[in-house]
């Protein structure tokens, strides 16, 4: 099949939604489709058979888009759909796949043209306006819930990447046209390059101390006061490393350290290539995702738990939908308890749940099955008359 593919995001960069739109399109071309992938003029081109990337126009005045929801974004949505409207114009394709408010378009697409729409849903939009702080107008969250409701309703098919989503969107509309798709899918080389990993383990940790690591982003909902916080609970054996954030980020970050006082207990690294991670999960003792708002289950979590290393989550369902206590310490999302789940992963439970979880990704998250979920999506959105013609 020939697929057209709106991702209003930067792509590549190495975030949550654009690594899932990444997988997505690995397996699509996997399975012997091409993509025309239609999405903002930022990020890296990526290599992958079948695959075009179309950009939309750059306004001079907006050189990035932050995580989550902006005005920023609304603007080059607007442009991002006027470069759709061209690819449907110029070409043919079978299936409209979106991701996020791309599916908006997708919706209005499959008015416009009757091209099947297979909406990939990585959070409600509704959820996101709180998460993002964006707004507290109730004008616009209603107006957001009609156009979820709405798309939710019209796609000929819907992925969703949690229980949670599932949840969500079955009450809204049909089950049967749901495909629940867990964002386990890494391809990047395991970390067997000893000199490497000594290097960076001299980086991280010249003096011996436990590392406490976290990578992800530096938004607020990710949890980094909690963390921070915790600190005061553990003793000075502890060193906290923090992988990613954008560099204001990172430098208002290191500003706060000082006031607090944990400048000296805390490694701001910065953003590192994805190739990079899995060498600086290697260097920690423990994994930590102190995640504090919303449902959706963080990336991070599935190559944490495929790493061997201790991994500490807050026990919220962000996490416990698809994390249990035999696969992570899981603890309340207080400084106290979590630096407690902390100083109980840095022991014997720790070790124990961390074998146990590395188990649990070699039997469940292969590689074979997500082609069989994006397969499966992609047959509950298009005949299979259409599938086989193409």
């Amino acid at each position: 099949m020939k697929i057209l593919m709106i991702a209003p995001e930067p792509f590549f960069e190495p975030r949550g939604t654009p690594f899932s739109e990444y997988f997505r399109i690995k397996a699509l071309a996997a399975l012997g489709h091409t993509v025309d992938l239609v999405t903002y003029p930022f990020g890296q081109d990526k290599e992958i058979p079948g695959l075009r990337i179309f950009r939309c126009w750059r306004p001079p005045w907006i050189r990035a888009v932050k995580t989550g929801p902006s005005a920023a974004k609304l603007i080059l949505d607007f442009f991002l759909f006027l470069k759709v409207l061209r690819r449907l114009f110029v070409g043919k394709y079978d299936l409209i796949h979106t991701h996020e408010e791309g599916n908006i378009m997708g919706v209005t697409c499959q008015k416009l043209t009757g091209i099947p729409h297979l909406y990939d849903m990585h959070s409600s939009l509704v959820q996101q306006m709180d998460n993002f702080q964006f707004t507290r107008s109730r004008i616009v969250i209603r107006l957001f819930r009609i156009i979820e409701n709405i798309s939710l309703k019209n796609a000929a098919a819907v992925i969703v990447i949690c229980r949670a989503l599932y949840d969500h969107a079955a009450g809204i509309t049909a089950a049967t046209k749901l495909t629940m798709i867990e964002n386990f899918m890494d391809d990047r080389p395991a970390a067997r390059d000893p000199e490497k990993l000594l290097r960076l383990k001299r980086e991280v940790n010249p003096d011996g101390k436990k590392i406490i690591m976290y990578t992800g982003t530096l938004e607020p909902y990710q949890g980094i006061p909690l963390l921070l916080d915790s600190l005061n609970f553990l003793s000075d054996d502890f060193r906290l490393v923090l992988i990613g954030g954008k560099a204001h980020q990172v430098e208002e970050l290191g500003c706060r350290l000082q006031a607090l006082g944990l400048a000296k207990r805390v490694l701001l690294l910065g953003q590192k290539s994805a190739a990079e991670i899995p060498y600086y999960l290697q260097t920690a003792d423990i994994l930590v995702s102190p995640r504090t708002l919303g449902t959706n289950i963080p990336l991070k979590i599935y190559s944490y738990l495929a790493s061997g290393v201790p991994v500490v989550a807050t026990d919220l369902p962000t996490h416990t939908q698809t994390v249990t206590p035999d696969l992570a310490i899981l603890a309340a999302p207080a400084p106290g308890p979590f630096a407690a789940g902390i100083d109980l992963a840095a022991g014997p439970q720790g070790r124990k749940v961390a074998g146990q979880a590395r188990e649990h990704c070699l039997k469940h998250y292969t590689r074979e099955r997500y082609l069989e979920l994006v397969a499966e999506a992609v047959a509950k959105a298009v005949p299979v008359s259409v599938t086989a013609r193409t």
